[in-house]
């Protein structure tokens, strides 16, 4: 679904006339495949590069070096630029900025129309994707009237509706309380296993990640781990040295290990450490 080789991007500072007086890189060398159908995480604390290796996977950017393909299409090459968006949809960290419609289903029905979609499949895409979503209930209501999860699920559904391959969720609930997180992150993996969507998902929230299928993890431009989330959050103290959190279940058995209790590495979630404490206990 997305090939990466080399992928180097730099940002350019230009001066008052117009001439280019620094530069700065962003992506350095990324070298990654993702297959179709799976749900991926990239993580990196701010200023790692994950959102600019975002951008370049609908050509919102287009690689300094390197190549990026989405579906096989090189995104450098403009005649591939209008099914590079439809087969790779956005999601942005702040709703407001993608919610144009007054009301939830012309919202959501802008996308497809835009794409040349006929009215009556529009209004069916419509309904479909407001379901996926758990929204349908609010299609006629403005988005103004919205939570900010809400919001961003709305968001979500007018991406859907253009029938994409992938999303790219873009630090989607940065701006969300817990619930309103947890309401996105569990939208997002219904998409990926009921209706086969590749997910992308772009964060510094631990916690989101632990279903993912495969993790890419950032640092100053460069995918320096990647493996399954248990893979990742075996390696505590380089997660620390890369300024990053872990799950706080992973973090008390990492600790509780430590001080001699023989658990397993990369515990992900509060089950599996009560489980695994139970198994010890019942042995003593």
């Amino acid at each position: 679904m997305i090939r990466a080789e080399e992928l180097t991007f730099e940002y350019e500072r230009l001066d008052e006339e117009g001439n280019v007086e620094s530069k700065k890189r962003a992506v350095d060398h990324v070298n990654l495949h993702i297959r179709p159908g799976k749900f991926i995480a990239v993580l990196g604390h701010n200023g790692s590069g994950k959102s600019t290796l975002a951008k370049h996977m609908n050509a919102i950017l287009t690689p300094t070096e390197g190549t990026l393909w989405v579906d096989g299409m090189d995104t450098k090459e403009d005649d591939k630029l209008f099914r590079i968006r439809q087969d790779a949809g956005m999601v942005f960290q702040n709703p407001d900025n993608q919610i144009i419609g007054t009301v939830v289903e012309e919202d959501v029905g802008f996308g497809p129309e835009n794409l040349g979609v006929p009215t009556d499949e529009i209004w069916t895409r419509v309904e479909e994707s407001l379901s996926a979503v758990g929204m349908l209930k609010y299609r006629h209501h403005s988005p103004n009237k919205l939570s900010g999860g809400q919001k961003q699920r709305v968001a979500i559904a007018g991406v859907m509706a253009m029938h994409p391959r992938c999303i790219v969720l873009d630090e989607p609930t940065a701006m969300l309380d817990p619930n309103g997180r947890a309401s996105v992150i569990r939208t997002a993996r219904k998409l990926n296993q009921e209706e086969g969507i590749t997910i992308i998902l772009i964060t510094h929230y631990m916690e989101e990640v632990v279903e993912a299928d495969h993790v890419f993890v950032m640092d100053k431009g460069k995918v320096v781990m990647e493996g399954n989330p248990r893979e990742i959050f075996s390696r505590v103290d380089e997660l620390k040295s890369l300024r990053l959190d872990v799950p706080q279940a992973t973090l008390l058995a990492y600790e509780l290990q430590k001080r001699g209790i023989p658990l397993p590495k990369g515990i992900l979630n509060n089950k599996e450490l009560v489980d695994q404490l139970c198994q010890l206990k019942s042995k003593m």
